[in-house]
């Protein structure tokens, strides 16, 4: 195939009958530095020759293009892809483009995108579900613009968050368990060096120590956040001569694999064992509406996180950041 003819700044200059530096000012939005009959030639040259400016030389002129970037620890989660839709919609708004990148909740692939995207001069980076590790820790003593979602910063906590309190939230599931008289408990968390999971889990204890029915350590598990793990972990909090009766999960998709695993040893879910969630995956709608859990907004989140985004909220965030907190909801549903 013949390679089609590279369009540039002078071809349309010599279609519109300017200079390029006419042309280059208008498409910069100089609009007072030229006449309206001027930036009409030019707008109608640019669509009739399909002109796309390549953005390179204004990145670097300015040290930062016009793209944001967003980590997330699990592109399959839908509870991730919830808030990845609602970041991209926003950044879209403001002219903005989205890179997302997928951690896996590794950190040696976390650091490798963090160096990619600052090669990039992304306006910003969004880290859904940080991990700690030394390219993140060398990115914020360099005070590069990041933005934590869900979890919080594992370095300095003075850097903008978005997300809930976990700690009430935990809290709150477990005031719900002793309202319904559930014994014993048992708890599969998530990983501990998640401010995330480690929070829900301390909020989870802390009330059921206040309540005078403190958790037995054995009775708490280490999990990922996965289905898999979940269904692994339920072999052994279902076994033994005193089963759980309740269990809190580490978030929505744990909870998937240990119902099926009850219904594999023929257990009734809430008759014999009680399931809470936390997330409200969107995926819970369709496939687990029996599924009580903490629902978080999701769609708030990235809005919010998109609007740092915008203008110089994430240039200004190093000296005014944010913590906001938004607010969760129990939606209690049949299986506790």
């Amino acid at each position: 195939m013949a390679k089609k003819k590279q369009i540039t700044i002078d071809d349309v200059a010599a279609r519109a009958g300017v200079s390029t530096a006419t042309v280059s000012r208008v498409l910069n939005g100089m609009n007072h530095k030229a006449s309206l009959d001027t930036r009409t030639r030019i707008r109608s040259a640019v669509e009739e020759l399909e002109y796309r400016p390549v953005r390179v030389g204004r990145a670097l002129s300015m040290m930062q293009s016009p793209t944001v970037a967003l980590l997330t620890p699990d592109t399959t989660n839908a509870f991730y892809a919830s808030i990845a839709d609602a970041i991209q919609t926003g950044t879209r708004r403001i002219g903005k483009a989205m890179i997302l990148c997928n951690t896996r909740e590794q950190a040696i692939l976390q650091d490798a995108y963090i160096e990619e995207m600052r090669s990039h001069l992304v306006a910003g980076i969004a880290l859904l579900g940080a991990v700690p590790s030394p390219g993140l820790e060398r990115a914020l003593a360099d005070d590069m613009p990041i933005v934590f979602i869900n979890r919080k910063s594992p370095y300095r906590a003075d850097r903008p968050f978005v997300g809930i309190d976990n700690y009430a939230a935990g809290g709150d599931v477990a005031k719900h368990f002793m309202d319904r008289g559930y014994y014993p408990i048992s708890v599969v968390r998530g990983p501990w060096d998640s401010s995330a999971s480690r929070e829900r889990f301390e909020g989870f204890r802390d009330a059921l120590a206040a309540s005078g029915h403190p958790i037995d350590p054995a009775r708490v598990y280490d999990s990922d956040l996965s289905m898999e793990s979940g269904y692994i972990q339920a072999e052994q909090l279902l076994s033994g001569p005193a089963p759980a009766r309740a269990v809190f999960c580490a978030n929505d998709p744990v909870a998937y694999g240990i119902y099926r695993r009850c219904g594999e040893r023929g257990l009734s879910v809430p008759d014999d064992v009680a399931l809470f969630g936390f997330d409200d995956n969107p995926l819970n709608e369709w496939l687990a509406p029996w599924l009580s859990t903490v629902s978080v907004p999701s769609v708030e989140i990235g809005t919010r996180v998109a609007k740092l985004f915008a203008g110089s909220g994430m240039a200004s965030a190093r000296e005014h950041p944010e913590q906001c907190i938004v607010p969760y909801q129990m939606v209690i549903r049949t299986s506790a």
